[in-house]
């Protein structure tokens, strides 16, 4: 079940999160995460498989550029491989597709899950090395909207 954040959702997240580091996560983002859960917590949503919270996504709506941003997508390493992480960037889509005012999406990832993203017909736009940590690159990808089928 994809729900809306709510604060008591927080402590789990960051759990997960931490088993995500190091290897999708440089250790110094757990505090930028938390960061965002206070900012940007309305727009964070919450996934609960079998009762339990294993993991989420921020779907953000710029709607002075017209850009959606997909941020914070992660999942309790147990279910890499479930389609939970489908099932979430489908619901992502959704809510983009729904915003009228929205024409481009975007995400920044790294190297280790851009392949993921593609499935979704991102495009990969630029690179930077190291970006989020030492061996963590940034790519940085892009992709219209209006081709959500």
């Amino acid at each position: 079940m994809i729900r809306s954040y709510e604060i008591g959702d927080k402590t789990k997240l960051v759990e997960i999160l931490k088993r995500n580091v190091p290897s999708y996560f440089d250790p110094s983002e757990v505090d930028d995460f938390m960061t965002f859960l206070e900012k940007e917590g309305e727009r964070y949503f919450t996934f609960e498989y079998k009762g339990e919270i294993v993991g989420g996504a921020g779907c953000l709506a710029e709607k002075d550029t017209g850009i959606g941003l997909v941020r914070w997508i992660f999942f309790d390493p147990s279910q890499r491989g479930s389609g939970l992480g489908k099932l979430m960037m489908e619901h992502c889509l959704r809510v983009f597709k729904a915003d009228p005012m929205l024409q481009k999406l975007v995400v920044q990832t790294s190297q280790l899950a851009y392949r993921f993203f593609e499935k979704f017909g991102y495009k990969l736009i630029k690179v930077q090395k190291d970006f989020w940590g030492p061996g963590l690159d940034l790519y940085h990808m892009e992709r219209e909207l209006h081709k959500i089928g």
